[in-house]
């Protein structure tokens, strides 16, 4: 029987002790702050926050070489294994794009699949794929799975400055923003690759007001499990939980996103990542 192996990216925010249970792979992805670069695999906790706050310029992220994917598949795939690996949108990144190139030079028998997502709500398609590749699920199985994991999926996530996303070039993608509202605080929905804002406003009330009308909207919802991540400090990701415990089966987890993410989004950032039954 061919065994399956899943592999993702470090911007999959994902408990190390689930990748390490599961045997997923996680090719990382890497950042450079005032001319150092880092990968994500080395950065402990809150340091990358440390780097970023101190840094004189925006810190600039890659992705991994089509040449690593390439040797990776190649070293995975040695003993006939098939290989579904799932990364980040194409929007946010060209890791996909380098994985799929990556999977032709490799010669190994690699399905590369676009979450749509990123951080844990690309976690939700990575954990099931694991689990049932695991069970001795087939491919066509799985990858039906993960279709249909993202679609019950939905990301949403609260910024607290839009200076990263200006800098980073990434504003363009956040439509109906003015660059000049820097100081305002957004929450977007990403939808079909595309980050939407839904609710703009001063002062933190505009989280909270909105974090009220998503429980009113959750208690009629079967909720699956939930996630929620951030860059910062984990305050007000706890309040969070306290909040949305009782609407879920599972415990929440309650990450800090990867140094791609906190590029991307600032700090202060959070993110709430739901998966409906």
């Amino acid at each position: 029987m061919t065994t399956i192996k899943i592999v993702t990216d470090s911007s999959t925010t994902i408990e190390p002790e689930l990748v390490a249970e599961l045997g997923i792979t996680v090719i990382p992805l890497s950042v450079m702050v005032d001319g150092v670069v880092y990968s994500d695999n080395d950065l402990e906790e809150g340091q990358f926050l440390q780097l970023m706050r101190t840094s004189k310029a925006l810190p600039k992220t890659s992705q991994p070489p089509v040449g690593l994917f390439a040797e990776m598949f190649s070293d995975l795939a040695s003993d006939g294994s098939q290989i579904i690996s799932i990364h980040l949108s194409h929007a946010l990144s060209g890791t996909v794009e380098a994985a799929r190139q990556g999977a032709t030079l490799s010669g190994a028998d690699v399905t590369v699949i676009d979450s749509s997502f990123t951080d844990q709500a690309a976690k939700f398609q990575v954990v099931e794929a694991a689990r049932m590749a695991k069970a001795g699920a087939t491919k066509e199985e799985i990858l039906t799975a993960i279709e249909r994991v993202k679609d019950k999926t939905e990301l949403y996530i609260g910024v607290s400055t839009l200076e990263n996303l200006v800098k980073g070039g990434r504003i363009g993608r956040v439509t109906g923003l003015l660059s000049s509202l820097l100081n305002i605080r957004v929450i977007m929905q990403m939808k079909d690759h595309q980050l939407n804002p839904i609710v703009k406003g001063r002062g933190a009330k505009t989280f909270k007001k909105w974090l009220d009308e998503f429980i009113d909207d959750l208690s009629d919802k079967k909720v699956a499990e939930l996630g929620i991540s951030y860059a910062g400090t984990p305050a007000f990701a706890q309040e969070i939980k306290d909040k949305l415990q009782a609407y879920v089966p599972q415990p929440i987890s309650i990450l800090e996103t990867g140094s791609i993410i906190q590029t991307h989004t600032g700090e202060d950032a959070w993110a709430i990542l739901v998966r409906y039954e």
